[in-house]
C-alpha cells in the first residue's frame, strides 16, 4: 500500500478534503494531512486565497515542504489547487518519492527543474474550470507535463467547477469526484 502526504486547497483543511484521505485510507494506504493554514479554514475561496495573500503563499508552501520532512522516503505527494504547489516541489525534488497526483492545479515543471525519471503522475482538473483551464495557465502546465514524460496522466472532467471533488464545499461534483476516486485508487495500487 502507498504511503500518502496529501495537501489541502485555499479554504484550508476542509472536510471534505478529509473525507477524501478517509477513503484511500479505507482503501488500505497511509495518508498524512498536513494543515498549512494552521487549523484555518474559510467558507469561500476568495476568503482563503486572501489569508494565503497575507501570510505569503512562500511561506504557505513552506509549511507544505516542512510538514514532509519527518517523513521517510517512497512517498506518494498530492494536492489539491493550492497545495499542488507543495506537492509538485516535492515529488520533483525530494529524493524516493513514488508518485504524485494534482488536483485542479499544475505548476509548470521548470518551476523545480524537470520531472524525475520513474515517478508517475496523474492530473485532474475540469475542462471549464477557469482556475485550470485558461490559457497559458495550469492545463497548459498539465499538458506539457504528458508530453515530456511518458508517466503523466491528464484526465479532464466536464464542468466548471474548481475544487469539484471536495465533498464539503457547494461545487461538489459526485459523478466526477467518484470516477477521479477510482482513477486515484487505481494509481495507488500500482504503487510498489
Amino acid at each position: 500500500m502507498a504511503e500518502v502526504v496529501l495537501y489541502h486547497h485555499a479554504q484550508g483543511l476542509t472536510d471534505g478534503v478529509k473525507a477524501f484521505a478517509d477513503e484511500l485510507r479505507q482503501a488500505g494506504h497511509t495518508v498524512h494531512l498536513p494543515d498549512m493554514y494552521e487549523g484555518r479554514t474559510y467558507a469561500t475561496l476568495d476568503e482563503g486565497m486572501g489569508y494565503a495573500r497575507e501570510t505569503g503563499f512562500g511561506v504557505v508552501n513552506e509549511r507544505g515542504v516542512q510538514a514532509a520532512q519527518g517523513l521517510g522516503e517512497g512517498l506518494v505527494y498530492a494536492g489539491f489547487s493550492l497545495g499542488v504547489m507543495a506537492a509538485q516541489q516535492l515529488a520533483q525534488t525530494r529524493p524516493g518519492a513514488k508518485g504524485a497526483l494534482f488536483f485542479d492545479a499544475c505548476v509548470p515543471v521548470s518551476e523545480f527543474g524537470t520531472w524525475p525519471d520513474g515517478v508517475p503522475v496523474q492530473i485532474h482538473g475540469m475542462d471549464e474550470d477557469p482556475f485550470f483551464s485558461e490559457e497559458g495557465g495550469d492545463l497548459d502546465a498539465a499538458r506539457a507535463l504528458v508530453a515530456a514524460t511518458d508517466q503523466a496522466e491528464l484526465f479532464l472532467y466536464p464542468g466548471k467547477v474548481h475544487l469539484f471533488a471536495d465533498s464539503s464545499l457547494p461545487g461538489y461534483d459526485e459523478a466526477a469526484a467518484k470516477l477521479m476516486t477510482s482513477r486515484v485508487l487505481t494509481f495507488l495500487e500500482a504503487i510498489r
